[in-house]
C-alpha cells in the first residue's frame, strides 16, 4: 500500500510532522482520503501504543471493534460518526471533527455504542423488487423503501439488532442537521430552505441555529440529526 508523508498528511489527522518520514496510509472505502487511518488514531491520538509494532498487535488480538466489526488492518480509514469499541476495556468512542474540521473522539457508554446515526447514500432495488439501503458508510442493508437518500438513520451495531432501524431523520425543511464541513463544521440548526441549483453546482441549504441566525452550507456537508431536536444527545454530545 502506498504510504503517506508524515509532512503532507491532512492537517485533520493531528499528528506530528518532524517525527518519522511516513506514516500509515488510509485504505481505499466510502471515506475520502483525509479519513484517519485507525493505526494512527490508536497511537497518536488514544496513546494506546507507542509505535505501529504495537498497533498491529492489539488489532491482531482482535481488542477493536469499528461500527459492529472486529478491525486487524491498520489501515482502515475512520471519520465522523464511527463508533469505536474496546471490549475488553470496556471503553467506547464517537468519532467527530471540531471546528477547524480535525478529528476528534468523545467517550460514550457501553448502550450508547450499540447504536450508529449513519447517512444514506441512495437505495437499489434487487432482484425480487426488495430495496437494498446503501449508507455513505460502505454498508448496505435490506430495507423499507421510505428511506431517501440523504435522510439519516439510527441502526442497531450488534446481534439482532444489526442494521435494525430504531430512528428516521428525512433530509428535509423543518428537521435538525450538523454541519461536517466547510466554515460552519460542527455548527447545528433547523433547516429553513433547500436550495436546488440548475447546474453543476451543490445544491445550497439555509439552516437557523438556536438563536436565530441563518447560515449557510452545501448539500454534501449536511447531516441530519434530528426531527425537532438533536438526536446527538443520546451520545452524550452537546451540539
Amino acid at each position: 500500500m502506498t504510504r503517506t508523508k508524515r509532512m503532507t498528511a491532512p492537517d485533520a489527522w493531528q499528528i506530528a510532522r518532524k517525527e518519522s518520514k511516513y506514516v500509515v496510509s488510509p485504505a481505499h472505502g466510502p471515506h475520502d482520503a483525509s479519513a484517519l487511518p485507525i493505526g494512527i488514531w490508536i497511537r497518536d491520538h488514544m496513546h494506546l501504543a507507542q509505535n505501529t509494532k504495537e498497533v498491529k498487535k492489539i488489532l491482531h488480538d482482535r481488542s477493536v471493534v469499528l461500527n459492529g466489526n472486529v478491525v486487524t488492518d491498520e489501515h482502515i480509514g475512520i471519520d465522523v460518526f464511527d463508533i469505536i469499541s474496546f471490549p475488553k476495556i470496556d471503553k467506547h468512542y464517537m468519532i467527530l471533527v471540531d471546528a477547524k474540521g480535525r478529528h476528534t473522539e468523545y467517550e460514550i457508554s457501553s448502550d450508547a455504542a450499540k447504536i450508529q446515526l449513519v447517512k444514506v447514500a441512495n437505495k437499489t432495488t434487487l432482484v425480487g423488487g426488495k430495496t437494498q439501503i446503501n449508507l455513505t458508510s460502505g454498508a448496505n442493508f435490506i430495507g423499507d423503501n421510505t428511506y431517501k437518500g440523504k435522510d439519516s438513520l439510527v441502526i442497531g451495531l450488534a446481534g439482532d439488532d444489526r442494521f435494525v432501524v430504531q430512528q428516521h431523520f428525512p433530509f428535509a425543511v423543518g428537521n435538525m442537521a450538523v454541519i461536517i464541513g466547510g466554515q460552519h463544521t460542527m455548527k447545528t440548526g433547523k433547516i429553513v430552505e433547500i436550495q436546488i441549483q440548475q447546474s453543476s453546482l451543490s445544491n445550497r441549504v439555509i439552516l437557523e441555529d438556536a438563536n436565530g441566525e441563518k447560515f449557510e452550507t452545501i448539500e454534501d456537508y449536511v447531516y441530519m440529526i434530528g426531527t425537532t431536536e438533536s438526536f446527538l444527545s443520546t451520545w452524550g454530545v452537546d451540539a
